[in-house]
């Protein structure tokens, strides 16, 4: 039995300090994050996006957490059986970096200290930090089965890279090869497409000659002028390409020119990459620094000059600027151009710099030994990773959610190259593969003892690690066990949802899919996928609508925020703001108003308890709806419509409006307007509303918990023991309420709705002519519809607008004299006023006589336009008829009211 204050002791106000931590681990006591595998129940299996462990959470996480732990909670109050799979990232390079910096306070590098030192000493920090970040998670209210947490540098991790890596070697599709890629000179290793952000920069556009050369290579007067925002690169010139269908260059294609301050004679080659509009239509061709200068270089068979070492410094290349920073051999060669007279002119330009996402560096392009992963390779006849991850997609086995995002999936993977896997990192799954002095290459999963080729033990390990991403694409499988063949992954697999935010699509959707359509091929097309539902959340930005960054200042710590308003807030604050896709501002705000709906619940739950006293509930039944009061069957309808749309947005993925439709009826339905009803009721000596007041809160607190657990948790341990028949020990585990009682009632709720609007009509009165809180004015309401309705609730009327009302017969004429008027539908308000100004009156009655008019005359003017009765459908055009008739009731009404004035 979970332990909790006594009913007597329920305080005031919710305190979250007082009840997060106890409320966990009662949870984690229970064991009530472990899967329920009992017979007929269906599994339900997600997989943390593992945060890096660098450090602390951010919202993005605390927002994953939510939305991921919301639907957790669901499923598993749906009786599936639920797992949630948590870990975290080893992150090479953002870990790496992080190390390399503690190290730097010390006067230290990583190689001072070897790198078996700077291992050990990361895998201190890792202990440390993953210990913190399974506490946060945990004080967010993360449901997650922690004995399965996983982290990515685990022993069955490593076994499951190693496997993977080996198996696409043999397969072909893992290969050694020179290519272009992005270096990071802070970092000092290859990145993939992926790693590098691009912005877009004003910078200089250089125009520059370069003369043709004549008989005896002397340069001639005339020249091929180039544009370029690089002239650094140009020591490493091997060409210039022009496009063949440009008649400027016509003649001068298969001529040489002369590299200006090197001397070097390059072709003059034509190429259709080369765009004419650019510049000058002239292109000189660096392979050795530029990803379509590589492409050009390769086609015509350019030589390839390096120019720029792997620390962004001139090397032996460059000649005279040799040592050079790359930044300071720019200034000192456009110095040198415009001191010989070649440069001609220079331009602002805006174009794009490619930056290493995680330490901001320029990005160099270099001709680098990597190894890739070649996407686009068949493994299977017509099958290659990419287009069988494309078809996964178009054949709905998995499904992208919101489904704008099937486009742009679908185009990366059609224009995708080669994944270059390798990092020049120590931090990380060290590639698996040793090289021995005779020359063999030994590629396999365990360290081997010695050559199978000469039996020597003298062998050396690529010392490259594997790009983070790479064992990150194996958790849905990995995760659960392969590549043994494990209860968890023959029961979970394919997982079930995978959530993550939309900007990392391409880094871990997309290769979680290839990889789990290549290591799971065995199951077939339906059993390999790794999940069937795959949903991306928009990203958290501040209040200004910026991304939040450390150096803008603008960050906010999840659980900062979390502490200040309870996670229960902070948890239904984001949700509640959230659609999937589509970025969010945060403000504190927004949780502040999830706190004060946090308060409101607890305050009504604390007056049902302290009502219910001993009593146990009973459950009411569609068959004795004729008993019930009004605001009973209205309640019970609406609790049941609430389900329904519950149900159907949990099923659509729709959380944050289960949030805000959960909030909307018991804040504006069940606490504004049925609790003050049953007060009334109450204490009038009629206990009927005790078993409807249990009930709907039992209903309301099963259907909130996954968003807000904790509060719901602690008031539902109050009322436990008020509920009928065997109910579990926490509501972690307890049913999710689901409609088909029939207690839908749309009488009861037109009803009851026309009732609430009365009731408004005569507070808004009140409030207009500033009515004292102890005047209580005579009311007069004349209806013909709902009649039985307003004299049903008479009391509630008086006691809730606090007035004396009376129901006056529909043929009557309404009171003259002192009073205010209004109307609802065909529900004529006379409100009594002391001393009312007649003209300020009369005045206010005409300026709404005018709005109606004008409104009624567009109605009219819609039903008179043949193009609206011509397309517009039936139930719109009755909808429009059903409003004049509304707003000509309403003229005649308020006509008849400035008469009795």
């Amino acid at each position: 039995m979970a332990t909790l204050p006594s009913r007597k002791q329920l305080p005031p106000a919710y305190e979250p300090a007082s009840v997060e931590a106890r409320i966990y681990e009662q949870w984690e006591k229970g064991r009530y994050f472990k899967p329920r595998l009992v017979p007929g129940a269906e599994p339900y299996c997600i997989i943390m996006p593992p945060p890096n462990v660098t450090g602390e959470l951010h919202l993005g996480h605390g927002l994953e957490d939510a939305l991921t732990d919301a639907l957790v909670r669901w499923h598993r109050m749906q009786g599936d059986a639920t797992l949630w799979v948590p870990g975290e990232d080893h992150a090479g390079i953002a870990t790496q970096n992080v190390i390399e910096r503690e190290l730097a306070k010390e006067g230290l590098t990583r190689h001072d200290i070897g790198r078996e030192a700077f291992i050990e000493r990361t895998w201190q920090w890792v202990r440390r930090y993953r210990a913190r970040i399974v506490e946060q998670h945990k004080r967010l209210g993360a449901s997650a089965d922690w004995d399965y947490d996983v982290f990515t540098l685990d022993p069955r991790i490593v076994r499951a890279v190693r496997t993977t890596f080996v198996n696409l070697y043999r397969d072909g599709l893992i290969y050694r090869g020179l290519r272009m890629i992005n270096w990071c000179p802070r970092c000092e290793t290859a990145l993939s497409d992926l790693e590098v952000e691009y912005e877009e920069e004003l910078a200089k556009l250089y125009y520059i000659r370069y003369p043709i050369v004549g008989e005896g290579g002397m340069p001639l007067p005339d020249a091929v002028v180039v544009a370029t925002t690089r002239p650094e690169t140009m020591v490493a010139d091997t060409g210039v390409a022009v496009n063949p269908a440009d008649p400027r260059y016509e003649e001068r294609i298969g001529r040489f020119v002369l590299l200006p301050l090197i001397g070097r004679e390059i072709p003059v080659v034509a190429d259709e990459a080369v765009d004419p509009e650019f510049g000058t239509g002239a292109l000189k061709v660096t392979p050795g620094h530029d990803p379509n200068d590589w492409e050009i270089g390769q086609r015509h068979s350019l030589d390839v000059i390096v120019a720029i070492d792997q620390k962004g410094f001139m090397n032996d290349e460059a000649g005279p600027y040799a040592g050079l920073p790359v930044a300071e051999a720019r200034e000192a060669i456009v110095r040198d151009l415009a001191d010989e007279g070649f440069l001609e002119r220079v331009e602002d330009i805006v174009h794009s710099v490619g930056r290493c996402s995680r330490c901001r560096t320029t990005i160099e392009p270099l001709p680098s030994e990597q190894w890739f992963v070649a996407v686009n390779k068949e493994y299977e006849p017509g099958v290659s990773l990419a287009s069988a991850a494309a078809e996964a997609v178009r054949s709905g086995r998995i499904r992208i959610i919101p489904q704008r995002f099937v486009k742009v999936y679908l185009n990366w993977l059609e224009n995708i190259r080669d994944w270059c896997i390798s990092r020049q990192l120590w931090w990380g799954h060290q590639i698996p593969v040793w090289y021995c002095g005779c020359g063999e290459v030994i590629v396999q999963v365990d360290d081997p003892d010695r050559c199978p080729k000469c039996g020597s033990t003298d062998l050396r390990q690529d010392p490259d690690v594997l790009d983070t991403w790479f064992s990150s694409a194996l958790a849905p499988h990995a995760d659960l066990g392969w590549p043994d063949d494990t209860e968890e992954l023959r029961i979970f697999y394919p997982t079930t949802d995978m959530q993550m935010g939309y900007d990392i699509m391409f880094f871990w959707c997309a290769r979680m899919v290839m990889f789990g359509l290549y290591n799971m091929r065995h199951r077939g097309p339906d059993g390999a996928i790794p999940f069937r539902n795959v949903l991306f959340h928009g990203l958290i930005r501040d209040a200004k609508g910026e991304k939040m960054t450390k150096s803008k200042g603008n960050v906010v710590d999840p659980l900062v925020a979390a502490a200040k308003y309870g996670a229960d807030a902070f948890r239904f604050g984001l949700l509640a703001n959230t659609t999937l896709g589509q970025d969010q501002k945060y403000s504190d705000e927004r949780l502040e108003a999830a706190r004060n709906f946090a308060n409101k619940l607890w305050n009504s739950a604390r007056f049902v308890l302290m009502r219910l006293g001993e009593h146990r509930i009973r459950r009411p039944h569609p068959a004795d709806r004729e008993a019930f009061a009004l605001e009973d069957r209205w309640i019970l309808s609406r609790l049941e419509g609430l389900m329904e749309d519950v149900d159907s947005l949990f099923r659509a993925y729709q959380i944050g409006e289960v949030g805000r439709r959960i909030e909307d009826f018991l804040w504006n339905e069940f606490c504004d307007w049925y609790i003050e009803m049953a007060k009334v009721r109450l204490a009038a000596g009629d206990l009927r509303p005790l078993d409807i007041l249990g009930h709907v809160l039992d209903y309301s607190l099963r259907l909130l918990h996954p968003i807000m657990p904790f509060v719901t948790e602690e008031l539902w341990q109050h009322l436990r023991e008020h509920l009928p028949g065997d109910v579990p020990e926490m509501l972690i585990v307890a049913w999710y309420p689901k409609s088909g009682a029939n207690w839908r009632d749309r009488a009861a709720e037109e009803a009851m709705e026309h009732v609430i609007n009365v009731n408004r009509a005569i507070r808004n009165i009140r409030a207009e002519k500033r009515l004292p809180a102890a005047e209580r004015p005579a009311v007069f309401l004349r209806a013909a519809a709902f009649r039985d309705a307003l004299q049903e609730t008479l009391a509630a009327t008086a006691a809730l607008s606090r007035c004396v009302p009376e129901l006056i017969p529909a043929e009557a004429p309404l009171p003259e004299g002192e009073f205010a008027f209004d109307r609802v539908a065909d529900t004529e308000i006379a409100v009594a006023l002391p001393a009312v100004d007649r003209s300020e009156e009369r005045r206010r009655l005409e300026r709404e006589l005018a709005e109606a008019e004008a409104y009624a005359e567009r109605l009219r003017a819609q039903l008179a336009n043949q193009q609206f009765l011509a397309k517009a459908p039936e139930r719109v055009i009755e909808g429009v008829r059903r409003n004049l008739e509304e707003a000509e009731a309403r003229v005649a009404g308020l006509r008849e009211r400035i008469a009795a004035l």
